[in-house]
């Protein structure tokens, strides 16, 4: 649906999207850094070569409306192609869907995901060390101005764009949680009801 949105787009548009976005995306570039700085041997040693992660099964995946466009936005045809197919073949399992043995196939993966960081991994990195543990308290600072509706956000954002456009899905949570839409509506943000 969003891959069928985007590309009727004229050009112009799709820019002022992705314009619109670029600030998130250097923010996530910055967040896959420290990752691989400081986690990806000790997660991949931990977990994803052992097939015990947590953060990588299937129920423990969630994953936002715009975290779709945001990927859709970045990616070739064929990724997303690809994350098609796996999806028109997977035969269930209790690892995430989207995982294979090179990792995740999203080229920008839920944010859920770039920001989990399990019990063991933060204890063994950040506690013994404050810049570092200060820098990831940074980022999930960082996370909550695109992602938690307190004041405008652009997740709310491009969900907003979408339901503009006739769409409607399950994953719009910022439109959809009681959760978040109590939030929304406590701090005076829109029409926060759940649709119909």
């Amino acid at each position: 649906m969003v891959r069928h949105h985007l590309s009727g787009l004229p050009l112009s548009q799709l820019h002022r999207l992705k314009q619109r976005i670029r600030s998130y995306v250097g923010f996530r570039k910055a967040v896959a850094s420290f990752q691989k700085t400081h986690f990806a041997d000790l997660c991949s040693e931990k977990c994803f070569t052992s097939y015990t992660s947590a953060c990588c099964g299937r129920e423990g995946i969630i994953t936002f409306f715009a975290d779709v466009v945001v990927n859709v936005l970045l990616s070739t045809h064929e990724e997303i192609d690809g994350l098609l197919d796996i999806l028109d073949t997977d035969t269930g399992g209790l690892n995430c869907v989207y995982l294979n043995k090179t990792g995740c196939l999203w080229r920008a993966k839920p944010i859920v995901c770039e920001m989990f960081l399990c019990e063991h991994a933060k204890n063994l990195v950040l506690d013994n060390n404050k810049a570092l543990k200060s820098q990831w308290e940074t980022f999930r600072r960082r996370e909550r101005r695109y992602t938690w509706p307190t004041r405008p956000v652009l997740f709310d954002e491009l969900e907003d764009y979408f339901i503009g456009a006739g769409f409607d899905s399950p994953l719009m949570y910022l439109h959809r949680s009681p959760g978040l839409l109590r939030l929304k509506a406590r701090h005076g943000l829109g029409n926060a009801k759940a649709p119909k």
